[in-house]
Formats: structure tokens, C-alpha cells, sequence
């Protein structure tokens, strides 16, 4: 008994320098300066290179023009045109992508961008005043795609949402130039070959509804790899009519309308955080 309890006090012992050691560790992390610049929600990292490289921002009161310089990004001070940088209030949004729609922030063949949906104080990539609120897309949704999207300043948050190995779930109501059976969908939970050879697998499919010549399927995935269903359909000769993701993880696109967004609740960011946490511990 006597030998059990001094084994676990060691045990917590050794589990409180863990502790202390990942705090100091992140503490004294260094990062790029445009990157530094960026997480704090001023810009994008490419912005936050120019605005660098123009001399206009400096560190801990010195102009810097690399924008690779290391940075301690939890104790340096960060200005810009001589204005200090704090870190902004966390802003987690979604959003109702409608088709046609591109997921960046400024497109060369001058399309609508998912930041021409959002309000002004929310997207400043490209503008004279950048405003510290500066969100970005949580992954994408290509141009004919539609339905759920996340926006956020947090980029660690948004990195673990994207990240393969949380095996986070995906949801998505497809529209497909053919009828379905049980074959077909068997076919896309046991995956298929890509053309360029890659196994993609639906974690879940079933058919929603059907009509004479096309039917609706829901198809799940928890590995999100590049354009996954599509990929997965034109190995499959199948046409897509139309591509609306509905949900990741627990949270409901629900009655947003197109085009609309809205911050999420605290109990909605709450049970997305849980279902990353499920995740990763089945990893």
C-alpha cells in the first residue's frame, strides 16, 4: 500500500513538470514575424510579409523587414505604423457558402470570395486599415460546393477543426446523375481508386431520396482529403449535380440562410470542442 502511494506521487509528480515544461515551452516558442503578426488577427501571414517588408512594422519598438525574424510570440510587442498589436477577441463564425462562391481572400479572376459575404469589419485582407477582427476560412469548400463553413481568428483552433488525425466527421447532402442501391453505397464505404490511385473511402452512406433519374445521398467522411467526394464519384463515372456539406461534427448548418453567417454560440463551440477531444482520444 505504502509502495503504491509513493508511486503515485511520483507519478503526479512527474505529471506536474510535464505540465510546467509544455507551459514554459510554449511560452518561450518562436515563430516567424509575418506569422507572429498574423496569428494575432492584423492580416494574413502574405499581408503581414508586405507590410514587413515596407518597414512598417517594427518589434519590441525596431523596425524589422524580414519577415521570418523569430519572434517570442507570448512576451514580444508588436506594432504596425507605430500602433501596438493586441491580440483580438476570439471570433468563431459559419457560414452558408452558396455555390459559385470561392473559399479565399482575393481571387485573380476577380469572383466572388467568401469575404464578400461578410461584414466589412470582419475581412480587411487587401484593405488600407486592417482591422484586427481579420477571420479565415477553417478549410474550404471548392467554387460549386455549398453549405457549412467555418471562419475564425483562432488558427489553433481552426488547425485541430481541419486536422485529419481528430477524425473530426463531415456531413454532406449530395445530388448525383444516378440512382443509388445498396451495391453502390457499399462501393463507397469499402472505397474507391482515384484516378491519380488514391483509396477514398465515405465513412457512412445512405440515400436520402430518389427520383427517376438522380437521387440525393448523405455521405459521411472523417478523413477530409482534397475534394473527397467528387474525387470519389468521377472514379466512379457518376456525375454531380450538387455538393451541400450540412454539418461537421456535431454542428448543424441548420436554417442559415445562403449566403448568411453568424458567430456560434458558446454551447455550439462547446460540443465541437467535445467532439475534437472524442476524437483525438480514439486516435
Amino acid at each position: 500500500m505504502q509502495e503504491h502511494r509513493s508511486t503515485s506521487r511520483v507519478c503526479d509528480r512527474f505529471l506536474n513538470v510535464c505540465y510546467i515544461c509544455s507551459v514554459i515551452a510554449k511560452h518561450e516558442r518562436r515563430i516567424g514575424l509575418a506569422r507572429a503578426l498574423s496569428k494575432l488577427g492584423y492580416c494574413s501571414r502574405s499581408r503581414a510579409a508586405q507590410l514587413i517588408r515596407a518597414g512598417r512594422v517594427s518589434l519590441n519598438g525596431r523596425v524589422r523587414r524580414d519577415p521570418e525574424f523569430p519572434v517570442h510570440e507570448n512576451r514580444d510587442q508588436i506594432a504596425v505604423d507605430e500602433k501596438s498589436v493586441e491580440p483580438p477577441r476570439k471570433i468563431y463564425l459559419m457560414m452558408n457558402k452558396p455555390r459559385g462562391v470561392v473559399t479565399t481572400a482575393s481571387d485573380e479572376k476577380g469572383r466572388t470570395t467568401v469575404y464578400d459575404l461578410l461584414d466589412s469589419s470582419l475581412c480587411a485582407e487587401g484593405r488600407n486599415s486592417p482591422k484586427q477582427s481579420w477571420v479565415a476560412p477553417v478549410g474550404r469548400l471548392d467554387k460549386a460546393s455549398e453549405g457549412l463553413l467555418l471562419l475564425t481568428n483562432d488558427s489553433e483552433w481552426a488547425a485541430r477543426v481541419a486536422a485529419p488525425e481528430t477524425h473530426l466527421e463531415k456531413t454532406y447532402h449530395v445530388q448525383v446523375a444516378r440512382r443509388a442501391d445498396e451495391n453502390f453505397l457499399n462501393k463507397l464505404a469499402d472505397g474507391v481508386r482515384s484516378k491519380d490511385g488514391e483509396l477514398l473511402r465515405a465513412k457512412r452512406a445512405s440515400i436520402l431520396r430518389s427520383g427517376m433519374k438522380n437521387c440525393w445521398l448523405e455521405i459521411v467522411l472523417d478523413e477530409g482529403r482534397n475534394r473527397q467526394i467528387r474525387r470519389m464519384m468521377d472514379a466512379v463515372g457518376v456525375e454531380v449535380l450538387r455538393l451541400v456539406r450540412v454539418a461537421i461534427g456535431p454542428l448543424q448548418l441548420g436554417s442559415l440562410a445562403k449566403g448568411q453567417h453568424r458567430t456560434l454560440t458558446s454551447a455550439e463551440k462547446e460540443i465541437l470542442d467535445r467532439a475534437m477531444g472524442r476524437s483525438y482520444e480514439r486516435t
